[in-house]
């Protein structure tokens, strides 16, 4: 898929909102300016994973945004979504890659040069590079070491900065590393005004 837009990428967490709300957070992301969406469930049942998705891709076709799964990618070819993004503990890009078509987007999660160069080699369309601060959203992640972040800069493929990401930061980070997009949740899932907030990171991101 060509063209895509990674400059606000949001990925999505349930917290404690109702439903109502967070298909309204999504789509208020969208009116302010989120150019890719990526739905994270970690805890749900297929079935409520699917239902769920579904809403959410008619929030993403009424504007024209890329859906991305992540880690499920039966789930992804339930709905036609863009895309699917994994994880290193997830179903290997190249097999995914085998499964989805040449088509769709694969996004892989990588904290190295030898995680990043794979993800190209087998496939991967962009990368999930972090995290650049500790997280409450992710409490396992590791903060990126900045030789290594150095060296997979160096590699020809798409890439959004995730892990600590925020409107503090955002400017900084692209510039610094060149990246073609930052992914948030906390910043822009919990803010009181996720249109105002997701408005103002994107004049972080395009300098």
């Amino acid at each position: 898929m060509d063209n895509v837009d990674y400059s606000v990428y949001l990925v999505t967490d349930q917290f404690d909102f109702t439903e109502e709300e967070f298909l309204n957070i999504i789509e208020e992301s969208i009116i302010g300016g989120a150019t890719i969406i990526q739905i994270r469930e970690k805890d749900s049942e297929t079935r409520d994973f699917l239902n769920l998705a579904r809403k959410v891709k008619n929030i993403t076709d009424k504007y024209d945004v890329p859906l991305i799964i992540n880690d499920r990618l039966d789930i992804a070819l339930a709905i036609d979504a863009a895309g699917v993004h994994v994880g290193q503990d997830d179903m290997p890009c190249d097999i995914v890659r085998k499964l989805i078509g040449p088509d769709k987007l694969i996004g892989v999660s990588a904290h190295d040069y030898a995680e990043a160069i794979k993800a190209k080699e087998d496939g991967a369309d962009y990368l999930g590079i972090g995290a650049f601060q500790p997280t409450a959203t992710k409490k396992n992640a590791n903060v990126i070491d900045l030789n290594e972040l150095e060296k997979m800069k160096q590699i020809d493929i798409k890439s959004v900065a995730i892990g600590g990401v925020n409107k503090d930061n955002a400017k900084e980070i692209i510039s610094k590393y060149n990246f073609d997009g930052i992914a948030v949740v906390s910043a822009i899932m919990k803010d009181d005004n996720p249109r105002k907030a997701t408005e103002e990171l994107l004049q972080e991101v395009q300098l």
